[in-house]
């Protein structure tokens, strides 16, 4: 039998530090949220930067693979900044906003909190990106995107 559940044993929501929001201000919806291991670490100590391009190529493509209703794929990173190196432990927040539907594009903007430090936690921006996909049918070829 387990042990009866107390409700003093749950920690009220005012009672937790503050995590990185569900949605930020500009309307960016969490769509991915991910803590980096020992093995994604670059030879300066810090996330390697690869590592976090390929989390926020699979968190942009959330919105606009539920926008295409079917395949897409990368076509250009128009734009990628790392504003803070990322450490070991952090917990990383990954937000996505569609900035413009085309004929066959769909172009995102990706942006990365990380909550560090937990015993004085800290929620900072780290990177932020632009990218574009394009719906693509069977053949891997473009084709329009539903309206």
């Amino acid at each position: 039998m387990s042990p009866a559940h107390n409700a003093a044993d749950t920690p009220d929501a005012n009672d937790l530090p503050m995590l990185a929001p569900p949605q930020l201000d500009d309307g960016s919806q969490l769509v991915l949220r991910v803590i980096p291991l020992p093995a994604d670490v670059n030879a300066n100590g810090d996330i390697f930067g690869g590592w976090i391009m390929a989390q926020v190529d699979l968190a942009g493509s959330v919105l606009p693979s539920r926008v295409a209703r079917g395949r897409i794929a990368t076509v250009a990173v128009n734009q990628f900044v790392f504003k803070q190196p990322v450490s070991l432990g952090d917990l990383l927040s990954f937000y996505a906003r569609i900035t413009r539907i085309g004929t066959t594009s769909i172009s995102v903007h990706v942006t990365v909190i990380a909550e560090r430090n937990p015993s004085q936690l800290q929620v900072v921006k780290v990177t932020e990106a632009d990218l574009t996909y394009v719906a693509i049918d069977a053949q891997g070829q473009p084709r329009p995107v539903p309206r």
